[in-house]
């Protein structure tokens, strides 16, 4: 939920949080030919300190009135906060453990960057259930940039760019527990100390609790039993404009199990054991230091390491993804020109003991400069490129040039960007994810996969209208790919021809007063190469989708909220039931009363009760590619869920 006001405060957001963070961070300035009163958010997702309306590049970006509206929905994890940008997908990966990673505009999902405070500290490649394990009560904002973003941040954003902005000291410390109809629970708490002093300091920290839960009653766990903890501290030191300093580090314990109920059998008449057991540990820092007017020196760092325990029927295989990543840049902001210089380095590291030839070791130098210019009051224009020395797969040059449109005092804007990126081949295919590295013969003769991506935007903003439109294309060579090699193994290879994807999305929202309606819709036509001259279309992916929804607001009472969503037709590869999912209509419903400092909520989710196995069983009549007992997850698996829950702020 909570589409009904991102269409005004995703370009103009009147409530940003000052930040001191450094890379890609907020803060909260006045904008002179705004209307007096008005504040409007200045991102650095492009890395240099502008305005979000005058970024030659779009940035997308949910404020935490968005944030607060849907964690509600899903306290414990991002899924359903993330769907409310048009042309972003939480796709489900590994339907057995009910994994997901995030996909923009058609492109691979594992190609897309996740940062949080602009730091990497799931990792440069995401598993499948990183974004499952953040809770979202202690975010100030989301920014997203879509498309081949190598040129800002190396060879991991080829798909594009997702930040987790942390709210600061000054935020107002909360807890919130939540219930569910289908066994699950969530305790999550953020506590803000020492604010408006020079040290001061956050802490998050959450439990969340999911049975295992059989919905169609076949012996197949269709929601993945888990239990979690975590816990996030953060450390600021600030001297104002000058210098300033942040620090994080994060925990995270959990234990995931799905498979074969006790007792109950495959239609081979044997039991399936699944279960992945995460631990992960991170920290990371950045600083800043003003050395002269507009010119400002940066630095960011930050180190993750992440056990993986995975059980894929008789297969047991611990795993260990280490990342390393440091960054040194130096900005100067002027009102008609501002430019970067940096270097970074990345270090990237995966042992797989039990399986011979998917380990590897990535370091990744790189340097990289933008350049951004108003050479007219109408006009503005960024260039940016990055120089990647790869100690495997060689040197990558990654351009992207981007073009603000915008008379003073109009209506209208207009943007324009292509750009290109690459991406170092990595195990983590969707097909691997949802079995194991177990299933995969030893990785050679790849070819890193390269993308070109272009898109155009128009925006129009009139009274409580606001209007976004997108045409957007994109195509990777080289893309990589797993071949089934007899009954229960994959070999990765790159793709005989390239992925192409096309597409559109529209994005309409209106308020007035406490009414916020919002009407969207996206289209795709993504095709991938199945041999030279014969293509289909990329599996999962909705060739339409779109949303319509309505909340009604007072800000001391609470609100109330309906939402429709329509999921189009998918192709679906490897599937013995149908080779094309149904379409489907999705109703959920919201609604929040507050006394004072206290809001109760409850959520009605999916009161159509759309349940893939409502069409299909789950579990194939015989394993599938890698030995898979169960088909891909096109539709949700759930059905209709309630949650009922109580927020108070301290």
């Amino acid at each position: 939920m909570g589409h009904g006001r991102q269409a005004i405060l995703i370009l103009a957001a009147a409530a940003a949080l000052a930040s001191p963070h450094i890379g890609l961070t907020a803060e909260v300035q006045r904008d002179p030919d705004e209307v007096v009163g008005m504040e409007t958010m200045v991102v650095t997702a492009t890395r240099t300190a502008t305005l979000i309306g005058d970024q030659p590049l779009r940035v997308e970006a949910l404020p935490a009135e968005e944030i607060e509206e849907n964690l509600t929905v899903q306290p414990g994890n991002l899924s359903s906060l993330l769907t409310e940008l048009p042309g972003v997908r939480v796709q489900s990966v590994a339907p057995g453990l009910a994994g997901a990673k995030l996909q923009l505009r058609g492109m691979p999902a594992r190609d897309t960057l996740v940062l949080t405070d602009g730091l990497p500290l799931l990792g440069t490649e995401p598993d499948a259930f990183g974004l499952l394990q953040t809770p979202p009560l202690d975010l100030a904002r989301v920014e997203v940039i879509k498309g081949a973003a190598s040129a800002l941040y190396g060879g991991s954003a080829l798909a594009g760019v997702l930040n987790l902005v942390s709210s600061t000291p000054d935020t107002e410390s909360a807890v919130l527990a939540n219930a569910t109809s289908r066994g699950g629970s969530d305790l999550v708490g953020f506590f803000g100390l020492g604010a408006g002093s020079p040290w001061s300091g956050t802490v998050t920290a959450g439990a969340h609790y999911q049975s295992r839960e059989d919905v169609d009653r076949d012996g197949w766990t269709d929601l993945a039993g888990y239990r979690r903890f975590e816990l996030r501290p953060r450390l600021w030191w600030n001297e104002g404009e000058d210098r300033s300093v942040f620090i994080t580090a994060g925990i995270v314990d959990e234990d995931r199990e799905g498979g074969t109920l006790p007792g109950r059998v495959l239609p081979d008449g044997s039991p399936f054991a699944e279960s992945l057991d995460t631990r992960r540990i991170d920290g990371g820092g950045v600083a800043h230091w003003l050395l002269a007017d507009g010119l400002k020196l940066s630095a960011r760092l930050s180190m993750t390491s992440t056990r993986f325990d995975r059980t894929f029927g008789t297969q047991e295989i611990p795993s260990t993804q280490t990342t390393a990543f440091g960054e040194t840049v130096c900005t100067s902001n002027s009102e008609r020109n501002s430019w970067v210089l940096g270097l970074a380095f990345e270090h990237e590291q995966l042992a797989v003991a039990a399986v011979p030839g998917v380990s590897y070791t990535y370091n990744v130098p790189a340097v990289f400069a933008q350049d951004e210019v108003a050479p007219a009051p109408w006009l503005r224009l960024a260039a940016s490129a990055r120089l990647d020395v790869h100690n495997v797969y060689g040197t990558f040059f990654s351009p992207r040039v981007s073009a603000l449109f915008r008379q003073p005092g109009s209506d209208w804007t207009l943007r324009a960007s292509i750009g290109s990126g690459f991406a170092a081949p990595t195990p983590f295919v969707d097909e691997v994810e949802a079995t194991s590295l177990g299933t995969l013969l030893p990785l050679r003769n790849l070819q890193a996969e390269r993308a070109l991506s272009a898109s155009l935007d128009i925006k129009w903003t009139d009274g409580g209208w606001d209007v976004n439109a997108s045409v957007f294309a994109s195509k990777i060579r080289d893309q990589l790919a797993a071949e089934p090699v007899g009954p229960d193994q994959f070999e990765l290879i790159n793709a005989p021809g390239p992925q192409r994807a096309a597409g559109a999305e529209a994005l309409i929202g209106y308020i007035s007063g406490p009414l916020h309606l919002l009407a969207s819709w996206s289209y795709l036509d993504v095709t991938e190469s199945v041999t030279p001259g014969v293509r289909r279309d990329v599996s999962l992916l909705p060739r339409q989708s779109a949303e319509l929804a309505g909340i009604l607001e007072s800000e001391k009472r609470g609100r109330v909220g309906l939402e429709l969503g329509y999921t189009g037709k998918q192709a679906l590869a490897d599937d013995p039931f149908r080779s094309e999912s149904r379409a489907y209509f999705e109703l959920n419903a919201l609604a929040e009363i507050r006394f004072g400092g206290i809001a109760v909520f409850f959520n009605a989710i999916n009161l159509t009760n759309v349940r893939q196995t409502h069409f299909d069983p789950l579990v194939r009549p015989s394993p599938g590619p890698g030995g898979n007992p169960i088909t891909d997850a096109w539709a949700p698996l759930a059905g209709r869920t309630f949650n009922l829950g109580i927020r108070a702020e301290l």
